[in-house]
């Protein structure tokens, strides 16, 4: 017998019973293989009002108890709006809407504003399967009672897409571009595997980035101080502004990363005269390190593929980490060696008719989004033969 709870709060579940189902892997004392679903860090989304009243995301979070303990959770939202997803489902609204239905608000089992992929289905070890069944009903039980029209599960793993699909969900494909690790001791050996164009490409960028008159520094941990973060802001309100017509995270969510995760935090600073002009913010997992947020507040040639690419893969090369995921979108991340993957989400449509109409949908956007990354992939930046080989 399991139980099923919804959570208006995330101290209603323990953050030890949380990370023994989301991070098991950190008893070791390591960093978290993924550190956007830790406790620590959808808290630091609510304790900062980023999350909740207002934002357009409210917690309900699901927990799943069974012999004697928490078995299993899942960061889990209500939706009033489709924005800070990254699996954009617009137009389905749109055509819901129009054919007289009502789409808002929805279920979305994420990571708010975090489209990197990772479990959704978090479960402690050797609860797999009843853990997964018993989230995935209790999210659809939560929909059907209150009659939504449907529940969404972003960005998880190829292997839950799998089983999600085979219980009846629809399966939608999608790509971004990560850099893989292939033991490089250094960044000239990751060079070296280029065809001689791309290595030339990059050299420019790389000293055009750096003549723009200061340095570059890269803190991680206790060297973050606080205005540190004063000049992050600034960078991360300008690209808010102008990407998605306001930041998606408050300032408090900032002085919260500080508090619990600086240790998992690298943050790529350009200084000019003790004063920073642009920054990258990344998290570090066990194995990846995961760029998420850029901005400047002045534009110098090549200084953001400096910071949020080339700096991460030195970081990468330096730590062992196999994989930086730069995040959403951006084809012209793979001139500079990072290739498309494939990413997935599930959907649950309530109403049939929608349902089969998104599902014919998502069958021929799959073909075209797997022939784009056999494409992609075709016209990579590293050398097919040593005829590409000469600088």
């Amino acid at each position: 017998m399991v139980e099923i709870r919804t959570h208006q709060a995330l101290d209603g579940i323990a953050a030890q019973d949380w990370d023994a189902c989301a991070c098991p892997e950190t008893t070791d004392g390591g960093h978290p293989a993924d550190p956007f679903t830790t406790h620590r860090f959808l808290s630091a989304l609510e304790q900062s009002r980023s999350v909740g009243e207002g934002t357009g995301w409210h917690p309900h979070y699901l927990s799943v108890h069974a012999d004697g303990q928490v078995i299993a959770v899942a960061p889990h939202y209500g939706k009033s709006h489709s924005q800070g997803e990254y699996v954009f489902d617009h137009s389905w609204a749109d055509a819901f809407e129009r054919a007289g239905g009502r789409y808002y608000p929805k279920l979305q089992m994420a990571v708010p504003f975090t489209p990197v992929t990772g479990r959704r289905f978090l479960t402690r070890p050797g609860y797999e399967a009843v853990g997964r069944s018993a989230l995935l009903q209790g999210m659809i039980q939560v929909a059907t009672e209150n009659d939504l029209s449907s529940a969404h599960i972003s960005f998880c793993t190829e292997d839950e897409a799998k089983q999600g699909a085979a219980m009846g969900l629809l399966h939608r494909l999608g790509q971004q571009f990560h850099w893989q690790n292939a033991n490089y001791a250094q960044f000239d050996d990751f060079l070296t595997g280029l065809s001689s164009r791309k290595r030339k490409q990059i050299r420019k960028e790389r000293a055009q980035a750096q003549n723009f008159g200061g340095e570059i520094i890269s803190l991680t941990g206790d060297d973050i101080q606080p205005h540190h973060w004063d000049a992050f802001w600034q960078f991360y309100q300008d690209t808010g502004a102008r990407k998605w017509g306001r930041p998606y995270l408050t300032r408090a969510f900032f002085d919260a990363l500080h508090d619990t995760m600086r240790d998992e935090v690298l943050l790529v600073l350009a200084q000019r005269d003790g004063r920073s002009v642009a920054g990258a913010l990344n998290l570090i997992g066990r194995d990846t390190l995961f760029g998420r947020y850029w901005g400047a507040l002045e534009h110098h040639p090549c200084l953001h593929f400096e910071l949020c690419y080339y700096q991460a893969i030195d970081f990468a090369i330096t730590h062992g980490l196999g994989r930086v995921e730069a995040g959403a979108q951006g084809e012209h991340k793979l001139a500079r060696g990072y290739m498309p993957v494939a990413t997935h989400s599930l959907h649950w449509i309530a109403d049939p008719a929608f349902r089969d109409a998104v599902e014919q949908f998502l069958v021929a956007e799959k073909e075209a989004v797997a022939e784009d990354i056999e494409i992609l992939t075709t016209y990579g930046p590293f050398r097919k033969s040593d005829m590409d080989d000469h600088d």
